[in-house]
């Protein structure tokens, strides 16, 4: 799959017109900008680590979850979910990924992962 993932893209979602729900995590449902993020970014992975950890009480228990990837030089990464008040709740690293942005956040509110502009 070509990624055609370009930051000035997320931009232009400021809502949503379909719901979308995660194949495995039935209950987590995402918005048309996640979705262009996972189809174009080929980063149907990230949305599934997001997913499953809402199974975690220390994620389910969060109202607001801010969910940072940050992709370095060498194409490893890191994911850390914050309450938004720079709380870490979890941090991950990924030896390697093919993430073509240099930095994503999501947010997870009321079961919803969304992006920031669709908040």
């Amino acid at each position: 799959m070509t990624q055609t993932l370009i930051k000035s893209d997320l931009s232009q979602f400021t809502g949503t017109e379909q719901i979308w729900r995660h194949s495995l995590i039935r209950h987590i449902v995402y918005t048309d900008g996640v979705q262009h993020v996972a189809e174009a970014g080929a980063a149907y992975w990230l949305l599934d680590k997001i997913a499953c950890a809402q199974i975690e009480p220390r994620h389910a228990d969060q109202e607001f979850q801010l969910w940072k990837l940050t992709v370095h030089a060498d194409l490893s990464a890191d994911l850390t979910c914050t309450d938004g008040n720079d709380t870490t709740i979890s941090e991950e690293r990924i030896p390697y990924t093919d993430f073509p942005l240099p930095e994503i956040k999501l947010y997870v509110t009321s079961r919803t992962i969304l992006l920031p502009s669709e908040y």
